[in-house]
């Protein structure tokens, strides 16, 4: 999920109280992987099934747009035959004509509209998304701290935070504590139990 890589290239490396112990020359150092936590805390799969629901919606809504538009182009082509057809008089292709125009200029102004409505939308939509994740990678932030603050650790590295060139930044730490899974824990504690259900996938509709 690049949501994920996104926010937690942000967090690279805490440092967290403890001068007392850099003085004695002995640090007390953890590390704790933020992509997992984010990825298997609950908080954030219900998040992404809910935004998988609002995505869904306005897909749902851009199929119902394309739909109209759709009975348009069979209309316009109908009537292109119509005045193709050598059978039908002059003025009665005119009339045709200037229904045929009206209908044109009509699903042109609807697909201009279905287009802006689905990026208006999903614009909102990612917003939303992006402050939900932020929200919950600053919780779990906190957690860590806290947990770093409560064993008394100097430093806590996120060994899942990568460089530029995508290289870890955490190539090798001595005697660091992993507490990734005493957090995963702790964040899970009040999670729901699964009910197995999905959000249904829209049909995918085109721009």
């Amino acid at each position: 999920m690049t949501i994920i890589r996104r926010f937690t290239a942000v967090i690279l490396a805490a440092g967290l109280c403890g001068v007392a112990a850099a003085q004695e020359g002995k640090l007390k150092i953890a590390t704790v992987d933020m992509q997992q936590l984010f990825k298997e805390y609950h908080r954030t799969n219900e998040a992404q099934k809910q935004i998988n629901v609002e995505r869904a919606r306005i897909q749902k809504e851009n199929n119902e747009r394309l739909a109209r538009i759709r009975e348009l182009d069979t209309e316009l082509q109908d009537m292109r035959k119509m005045l193709d057809d050598p059978s039908i008089n002059d003025a009665k292709k005119q009339t045709v004509y200037r229904d045929w125009q009206m209908k044109q200029n009509e699903g042109i102004a609807l697909d201009r509209e279905r287009r802006e409505f689905l990026q208006r939308r999903n614009q909102a939509l990612n917003e939303k998304m992006m402050q939900r994740m932020k929200g919950i990678l600053e919780e779990i932030r906190q957690l860590v701290e806290e947990q770093a603050k409560g064993e008394d650790y100097d430093y806590v590295f996120d060994k899942s935070g990568l460089s530029t060139s995508q290289v870890p930044f955490m190539l090798y730490t001595k005697d660091a504590t992993d507490i990734t899974a005493v957090l995963l824990k702790d964040l899970n504690k009040d999670a729901p139990p699964e009910s197995g259900d999905e959000a249904p996938a829209a049909e995918e509709g085109g721009e």
